[in-house]
């Protein structure tokens, strides 16, 4: 998946925060609570065939949907994102025709999600499309929880990426897949699992609007019970690495300097690119912490 705050830039430096004994530790637990578009998870699964255990999470149903599609049926998904790039492709080559189209997969999205059709193909053929053809590949939700990001006009989009897909569903033979808060993966925690938190960024402005991937968003309040998540787990003996954005508080202050105080944080610049005000995007500073 395309996704905004994407840790692929990252990894290097997330990997190396990691505790390199994890990697050839026996019985040890790897989870991610907030998968979004899973860079991390699959970096790990390729180069580390050795953890026993990796379960991941995220609290977007329609995501969920397609991790377990791809991972028990990747031959009926890539059959039904075959049939939708078809008919996209087959329309004219200008903007009108496919934006028309597009608008009516996100209409048809949006219902069938509205009435919880997650079970089958065609939400996540359609999640898949829609992240390959909306604008920058964003996922974001009104308050109604309607998917509404605008047609990104790419000229030749890949909407069907069988490859990899089939390969994206060996990997995930090894992983537990689950739809819930991220507090329900508190279940997993121990002195051999290592938690990875990539959470819906604060925003850095009053303006920003890209945390809202699901319907309610994830507010200062939720920053808050995820630093008690965090305490706890550490209370339960399990290593846990955190990222997010380098957010002020309104004195000036580091919010999450304050927020967890007492554990180790790190800065690093990661390459933003969504901001609709060019002079916004570029190299930005955010945290990695951990508890050891």
């Amino acid at each position: 998946m395309k996704w905004a705050g994407g840790k692929s830039q990252l990894s290097d430096e997330i990997f190396q925060t990691f505790p390199q004994d994890f990697f050839t530790r026996e019985n040890g637990t790897y989870v991610e609570p907030f998968v979004g578009g899973g860079a991390i998870l699959f970096r790990l699964l390729r180069e580390h065939s050795c953890i026993s255990r990796v379960v991941i999470n995220d609290a977007n149903p329609a995501l969920i949907s397609a991790y377990r599609r791809i991972k028990t049926a990747p031959e009926k998904l890539v059959a039904a994102l075959a049939e939708i790039e078809r008919e996209f492709f087959e329309l004219p080559d200008n903007t009108d025709a496919r934006r028309e189209f597009f608008l009516a997969r996100r209409s048809e999205f949006n219902t069938r999600s509205r009435d919880g059709e997650f079970d089958g193909n065609l939400v996540p053929a359609l999640l898949i499309f829609l992240n390959r053809t909306c604008f920058n590949g964003l996922f974001r939700v009104n308050a109604r929880g309607e998917f509404n990001v605008p047609f990104g006009k790419y000229k030749r989009p890949k909407i069907c990426d069988a490859e990899t897909i089939f390969a994206d569903s060996a990997l995930l033979q090894r992983t537990e897949i689950l739809c819930a808060d991220f507090s329900e993966t508190l279940n997993f925690a121990g002195k051999n699992a290592l938690f990875y938190l990539d959470p819906p960024y604060k925003s850095l402005s009053a303006t920003a609007s890209f945390t809202a991937y699901t319907q309610g968003g994830f507010a200062d309040t939720e920053q808050m019970r995820l630093r008690d998540f965090c305490h706890e787990l550490h209370a339960r003996g399990a290593k846990w690495v955190l990222s997010n954005s380098d957010a002020k508080t309104p004195a000036g202050t580091s919010f999450f300097d304050e927020l967890y105080a007492g554990f180790r944080i790190r800065r690093v610049l990661a390459s933003r690119m969504v901001n609709a005000n060019a002079a916004k995007r570029g190299k930005l500073s955010e945290v990695l912490i951990s508890n050891f």
